[in-house]
């Protein structure tokens, strides 16, 4: 299993995992349904309780991957293939543009 922390500028909004069985699952974090609900990751995804779950990574986070050449760098040099979405995302979610940010649980958050 594969894990994320999403962040929604500096506030960790919810977990994003993908299983072994490659089942994609959002969750957001109580504490950000309680004080922001209305502050959403995507339209598709309202703040609320539930765990979304998906067959795919979900649209929004794969829209963060990059594309064209981009992908190809980022591939090569991560020596991820391509159609690796989580491992791709985890790679290069940390500096995305915009307020959204996902970061590896599995990785030491000073590195």
């Amino acid at each position: 299993m594969r894990r994320a922390i999403v962040k929604y500028g500096d506030i960790d909004a919810g977990i994003l995992e993908e299983t072994d069985e490659g089942i994609y699952m959002f969750t957001y974090n109580e504490d950000y349904v309680r004080k922001y609900p209305k502050q959403f990751i995507t339209f598709q995804m309202p703040v609320n309780k539930f765990t979304y779950q998906s067959k795919k990574l979900f649209a929004f986070f794969d829209g963060l991957i990059p594309e064209g050449w981009l992908l190809n760098i980022t591939s090569e040099t991560w020596r991820i293939k391509t159609n690796d979405r989580m491992g791709l995302l985890l790679a290069v979610g940390k500096n995305c543009i915009g307020a959204v940010s996902v970061h590896d649980l599995n990785v030491d958050p000073n590195e």
